[in-house]
């Protein structure tokens, strides 16, 4: 086990001579440029610029040397937009979706209407994928493994008379 220095107990901030209250204490919120908060939620520099562009983020306050410095509203609002769109929300629907957000108050019953109108979306996507493998798999099936002049799959994908 190793050793402290001497006095290291010292410098540790006791609970009894802590602050009673935040009055007056400052909180600091790290700010981050546009590469630190792209690493943060997995977004691309260039698609966090597209959303400040199309009104999902807010413009961010510039450095003195003119730099983006983002907050912790920032980080929070991006989140939830890569969140929405990982899940297929278009960005019609995510915009929709941010205004609820900002709305506490507000019965949550539009959000339901916008997440039930794109789970319909993704069932109807589902539905074609499943109809378009039926499709693959009995063209695939016919194949004889013959040449590419008997090929039913060539054959399909060529025009039709």
């Amino acid at each position: 086990m190793g050793q402290s220095p001497p006095g290291h107990w010292q410098n540790r901030p006791s609970p009894l001579h802590a602050p009673c209250s935040n009055y007056g204490v400052k909180t600091i919120v790290k700010q981050l440029s546009i590469g630190d908060l792209g690493k943060s939620t997995d977004t691309k520099v260039e698609t966090i610029r597209y959303y400040e562009r199309i009104g999902l983020l807010p413009a961010p306050v510039r450095t003195a040397g003119n730099y983006r410095s983002y907050d912790a509203l920032h980080l929070g609002r991006l989140s939830f937009i890569r969140r929405a769109r990982d899940l297929g929300f278009s960005l019609k629907q995510v915009r929709d979706l941010l205004g609820l957000s900002d709305e506490k108050d507000r019965p949550c019953d539009a959000v339901d209407a916008i997440a039930r109108e794109h789970l319909a979306e993704v069932d109807q996507k589902i539905s074609d994928l499943s109809a378009l493998r039926r499709e693959l798999d009995s063209l695939i099936r016919q194949c004889k493994c013959g040449t590419i002049a008997e090929c039913r799959i060539i054959e399909a994908l060529g025009p039709h008379p």
